[in-house]
């Protein structure tokens, strides 16, 4: 079978390309409305198409399901082809390229989708009107594999979440790809058919926004090529010489308004530039104090492509959640250090009760995972079943010298499991059947434990949670990773009155009365809370600010390395 094979355009011809492909296809647009054809040759061709796969966006190798989608999909529908009629585009194939070609504004890279190939490709065709059917079959398989690619990372992302460790096996919308793409093909409006296979929360879309400005923002120049700092931090009224472009750079994020025209330019950190680092400050996680500081600086001086590529993969850690909530969940992003209850699906910020957390530190052993559960039940004055690890590493070494030391920790140590498990002697020989394993550790209830005076369950093969804390310090700072990996909550009462909320009996003083009484209480709830323990460095908000935070456990880091390893894998 003849094949026409695409011109390989560089990088730079792609402004170009989009043009000249407007420019050639919206002639053919009064042809282009109609369903795509039924033609008999066109079965064999796509048949043997699908066979070979030869050109390099019809390499089955680097997806070997693709080859078994593409099949599914013109299976179906009769082995038609589904975006040319009588040798015309279809209105549907126009839009999809054009789609393919603005995946960026989705958080996606154009470069995983051979558009511009596919562009050229269709362009040759228009050259020549009589190239026959095999070759409008072979952009037709072309649009559909790319299409297909497409859609699933618009619905799904582009990296399975296990593949990094995470374990989010939620309950998703089972999207039939090949049939979702069948539909797009007598679309009329391609682009709102994309658009519902996105994540539906308002916070998607908001954070989609931002990754346009920041794109802008990305591509000026010396933005935010700030001179070197003096030896020492500059406090609020000091002189700067570079005051004048540092205000210039907070007025562009918008951190303040721009200056007026004729407002002479400062020399000093003025009060207006004090107000604008200080809102710049809190939106990246420092302490708002409005000192310009080694610290600041650095943020004030990250490359905005950075904070592009921050943005792009919160979106696709999003991607990995369902695309629409069923019950109002409680959502904990770990490097921002905060906790959100919803009262509804709705993602509104005035429906959501926050607070701060405290999560695993940042070594391997202790970070804490990305998973979803089900809160079920929680424990008010909860005993700490010291986890063994820590037992050996914590409390055996000190405890063999020193028996009495497992006193002095309000600590027990235990022979059997449960509230009921019998309490042995401080000894130096049960001392070593808790280090060879045979015997427990866990501390009493009370307001020292380090649990706090309530415990939230939600069973996971981490045995992860939430609970309160006697160490209420730590959330004074701005970076809390500190835990070995439970999460720990600055409002415990506050959260307990939330999950509690369809028992009214319990009240905030009979919470109250349960912390503080003289045995643990475990208590039911009527309806299971689905908690999702997610990793976003990028969060938009209502107001129209954009937050970042440090990539803590680095996980930014091996997504992106997964992303290229897809890309190159992947021939476009």
């Amino acid at each position: 079978m003849a094949r026409l094979g695409p011109k390989s355009p560089p990088r730079t011809t792609l402004r170009l390309s989009a043009a000249l492909l407007a420019t050639a296809l919206w002639a053919f647009a009064p042809a282009a409305q109609t369903q795509a054809q039924s033609v008999a040759p066109a079965e064999d061709a796509l048949k043997q198409i699908i066979e070979e796969g030869n050109p390099a966006y019809l390499d089955w190798s680097a997806a070997a399901g693709d080859r078994d989608q593409i099949g599914k999909l013109y299976e179906a529908n009769g082995y038609r082809l589904l975006w040319s009629d009588a040798e015309k585009p279809t209105a549907a194939a126009i839009s999809l390229l054009q789609q393919l070609r603005l995946a960026g504004e989705r958080g996606l890279d154009p470069e995983d989708y051979p558009g511009n190939r596919l562009v050229y490709l269709l362009i040759d065709l228009i050259d020549a009107p009589h190239a026959g059917i095999e070759q409008w079959a072979l952009f037709d398989a072309g649009l559909s594999r790319a299409g297909i690619r497409f859609l699933s990372d618009v619905h799904l992302g582009r990296v399975d979440p296990a593949a990094m460790g995470h374990d989010l096996s939620v309950g998703r919308i089972k999207l039939d790809i090949p049939t979702t793409l069948a539909h797009l093909a007598t679309a009329v409006d391609v682009a709102a058919a994309v658009d519902a296979l996105e994540p539906q929360f308002s916070h998607y879309a908001l954070l989609k926004g931002k990754l346009l400005q920041y794109r802008a923002l990305a591509d000026q120049d010396g933005l935010n090529d700030l001179p070197p700092l003096p030896a020492k931090s500059l406090k609020p009224g000091e002189d700067y010489s570079a005051a004048a472009k540092l205000q210039q750079l907070l007025a562009a994020l918008g951190d303040s308004a721009r200056p007026a025209p004729d407002a002479p330019p400062p020399t000093t950190l003025s009060p207006p530039i004090v107000e604008a680092l200080k809102h710049f400050q809190s939106r990246h996680g420092e302490k708002p104090d409005g000192v310009l500081g080694a610290a600041t600086f650095i943020q004030l001086t990250r490359p905005l492509k950075d904070r592009v590529r921050q943005i792009e993969l919160t979106m696709e850690r999003w991607r990995w959640l369902p695309s629409e909530l069923v019950t109002a969940p409680i959502i904990v992003n770990i490097p921002q250090f905060r906790l959100f209850a919803f009262e509804s699906t709705a993602d509104s910020e005035a429906h959501i009760r926050q607070m701060d957390v405290i999560v695993g530190k940042s070594f391997d052993s202790t970070q804490t995972p990305v998973f979803a559960a089900d809160m079920s039940y929680l424990i008010f004055r909860p005993y700490w079943e010291v986890p063994y690890s820590i037992a050996l590493k914590e409390v055996v070494p000190t405890a063999r010298n020193n028996p009495a030391d497992i006193e002095r920790r309000q600590m027990e140590i235990v022979s059997g499991y449960g509230d009921s498990a019998t309490v042995m002697p401080n000894t130096r020989a049960n001392v070593e059947l808790v280090a060879e394993g045979t015997l427990r550790l866990r501390q009493r209830p009370g307001p020292n434990n380090s649990l706090g005076l309530v415990k939230f369950m939600m069973p996971n093969q981490y045995n992860v949670y939430l609970h309160s804390t006697p160490a209420q310090s730590l959330f004074a700072e701005t970076r809390r990773d500190f835990s070995h990996g439970c999460i720990r909550v600055s409002d415990p009462v506050g959260l307990a009155q939330y999950v509690l909320r369809d028992s009214p009996q319990w009240t905030r003083e009979k919470i109250l009365a349960a912390m503080n009484g003289s045995k643990p209480l475990t208590v039911t709830l009527k309806n299971r809370i689905r908690v999702f323990i997610v990793y976003g460095t990028a969060i938009a908000t209502e107001k129209g600010n954009i937050l970042f935070f440090d990539d803590i456990y680095r996980h930014d880091e091996r997504l992106q390395k997964a992303l290229e390893a897809r890309r190159v894998a992947a021939p476009t």
